[in-house]
Parts: structure tokens; C-alpha cells; sequence
């Protein structure tokens, strides 16, 4: 069987995807590989911004500019974590190269950067990701659970959440109501 590597990549959720966590998500893949996937939901801001985060994990955020960037929901594994998908990818402690141009970093250092000096500026900061397991992924692709496309760091870095599945789905040509809810196999 050749497997596909989909890192990099965006997820964009079926209609038929009827879980709770996933439904209308755009998932960018951070690492996939035979031990499974990792991914950030990058289209589900949640009620907290930057400053309400900062303040909570006691982080100085003297960068007024960020101070009202939304924190998302990143997917259900580790909502007590913050994860920090970020351009450029820069040297933290513990950064997921997921490019040559992005990261995601899971470290403090990270955070206490972008609150004294505002670096990186082009951020996603999450709580939470998806995690799948070996084969979980393919197997979801293979009961049509989801789409996929190759990511743009300009969907990531310069749309809001809100446009940013509908960019997704202009990649490949189709909007998300010519989506039909019912898969069928051959």
C-alpha cells in the first residue's frame, strides 16, 4: 500500500464528518507520518484572546498589536497545552519544523517572545490539537471523512478564521455547499 504523507497539507471536514469537534474544521497537518498525524484546527477561534491567555499564564504581552488576536480551539487532545503555529519557524526549545517557513512550537519560550518583542508576529496560538493514531487518519480518508488540499501560509497567516475554509475549498474548485452529505462508494 503507498502511503501519502500529508504534511503540510489542510483537512477540510465532510459534511457528513458529524463529530463534535470536527464539523465545518479546516485542520493543517503538522507532521504525518506511520506513527500517526498532528494537526491544528485553524478556522475555530474561541472566546479568549491573546491578552486574556497571557494574563492567565502570567506572560507580559507588551505587543499592544496582538493584544486582541483570538486563541482557537487547536482539536481535542491536551487542552490544557497552548501550541503556537507560527511563521517564520525560528529557533525555540521545542519546535515542529513543519516547512521551511512554518512551526509549531509547544514551548513557553515562544510565547514569552511574541509578549516582550511581538516575534514571530504571524501566529496561530491554539489550546489543544488533533492527534490521530497510526492508520486512524487513512482510515478516515478512506470513509471520505475528509478532503484534502495542499496549505498556503497565506490562508494561515493572512485571512481571518472565517475565510479561511472557504480559501481552502477555492484550491480545489468547489465551495462548501456543493459539498454533498452523503458519501457513496463505487
Amino acid at each position: 500500500m503507498n502511503s501519502v504523507n500529508l504534511t503540510d497539507n489542510f483537512l477540510i471536514a465532510m459534511p457528513t464528518l458529524e463529530d463534535l469537534y470536527f464539523s465545518h474544521a479546516l485542520v493543517y497537518v503538522c507532521e504525518h507520518n506511520e506513527n500517526g498525524a498532528l494537526g491544528i484546527i485553524v478556522n475555530r477561534p474561541i472566546d479568549m484572546t491573546l491578552a486574556g491567555l497571557f494574563e492567565k499564564i502570567d506572560i507580559r504581552l507588551d505587543a499592544e498589536n496582538l493584544t486582541n488576536l483570538p486563541v482557537y480551539f487547536g482539536g481535542p487532545v491536551q487542552l490544557d497545552r497552548g501550541f503556537v503555529l507560527h511563521r517564520p519557524v525560528g529557533q525555540w526549545q521545542s519546535t515542529l519544523a513543519v516547512n521551511g517557513e512554518v512551526g509549531l512550537t509547544s514551548s513557553r519560550d515562544v510565547l514569552a517572545s511574541v509578549g516582550s518583542v511581538g516575534l514571530p508576529s504571524e501566529i496561530i496560538v491554539t489550546l489543544g490539537y488533533s492527534g490521530w493514531d497510526a492508520g486512524q487518519l487513512e482510515d478516515e480518508l478512506a470513509r471520505n471523512s475528509w478532503l484534502t488540499v495542499p496549505a498556503r501560509s497565506g490562508i494561515l497567516f493572512d485571512l481571518p478564521p472565517e475565510e479561511r475554509l472557504p480559501a481552502a475549498m477555492q484550491k480545489l474548485g468547489i465551495s462548501f455547499t456543493q459539498l454533498s452529505d452523503v458519501a457513496g462508494h463505487a
